[in-house]
């Protein structure tokens, strides 16, 4: 097993290093992770290739490498992108111990100015077979992203482009509340971290890919049932660009107060009930393979 460490590439802004370096010990204990049927329909775009490199842009603390090293032992090379070290850090940890003869580089930059670097002497190209974004993709240069995966991915690569909403976009009664309050303490609109608040995207990402080589597109569409404790929400929420524990300062203790009050009138002695849909797109140039 070989890590290779962080590579330079134009960085990112602070404001983007910072808006998720705060969450990154709390990201991967109460974040969700991907459905088992999404991971096989990405497992099935490898499992034919030799020794394929995955490309994970975004990668935060490494759940879609993480599963793929366990559905596909054939896995030979990451590249895992993130705009936060502390997310890279967090990453290098999860995924070192499942990595057996697979190897990892960690890249920290944004996703539009990733390349790939020269190979080590006696190592061939490792043009990535799939290019995956996971709950990513709003917060990158979608068309900038498209155009890189272009350059640096295999003929008959596949990019996946996934993602099911936030507890800020579910539409129920508990979250509708937990809205308001938050809404509250931060004032109206959705924040995006200290640098403002979150604008959404000129155009779908399907709108994007129309108007890039990947135009040959799938959607798979995957029903997700999911039970948070009231604890699990607040710790959610830490991870978060709308709700992160520094947007409220001083504040931040009242505001968990309130919200674990909330939260635990909706619970009962229960559970809260989030019903999600995971949407998955593969998407291929015209004429790769299917």
């Amino acid at each position: 097993m070989t890590t290779y460490p962080d590579q330079p590439f134009p960085g990112p802004s602070p404001e983007e290093e910072a808006l998720f370096a705060a969450a990154a010990a709390d990201y991967a204990h109460y974040r969700p992770g991907l459905p088992d049927e999404a991971v096989g329909l990405l497992a099935d775009t490898l499992r034919e290739r030799p020794a394929p490199t995955l490309l994970d842009l975004g990668t935060g603390t490494g759940q879609v490498p993480l599963a793929l090293l366990a559905a596909v032992p054939s896995l030979a090379h990451i590249e895992a992108v993130d705009v936060s070290r502390p997310m890279l850090d967090q990453a290098r940890a999860v995924l070192t111990s499942a990595l057996g003869r697979c190897t990892l580089a960690l890249v920290h930059s944004t996703a539009d100015a990733y390349a790939p670097l020269a190979p080590l002497p006696g190592e061939a190209v490792r043009a990535p077979y799939l290019v995956t974004c996971c709950r990513s993709y709003h917060w990158m240069s979608g068309p900038d992203v498209l155009a890189m995966a272009d350059r640096v991915a295999a003929p008959d690569a596949t990019i996946a482009i996934m993602g099911d909403g936030s507890l800020w976009t579910h539409q129920s009664d508990w979250t509708r509340e937990l809205r308001e309050l938050i809404q509250r303490y931060l004032g109206p609109g959705r924040r995006a971290g200290a640098r403002g608040h979150y604008a959404e995207p000129r155009r779908s990402f399907e709108e994007d890919l129309a108007a890039s080589a990947w135009s040959d597109v799938t959607h798979h569409r995957f029903p997700v049932a999911r039970t948070w404790t009231p604890e699990d929400v607040l710790g959610y929420l830490r991870t978060t660009s709308f709700a992160g524990a520094d947007l409220f300062g001083e504040r931040h203790s009242a505001f968990e107060t309130d919200a674990r009050a909330l939260l635990d009138a909706h619970a009962g002695e229960g559970l809260l009930v989030e019903d999600a849909v995971f949407t998955l797109v593969l998407a291929r140039r015209p004429g790769g393979a299917s």
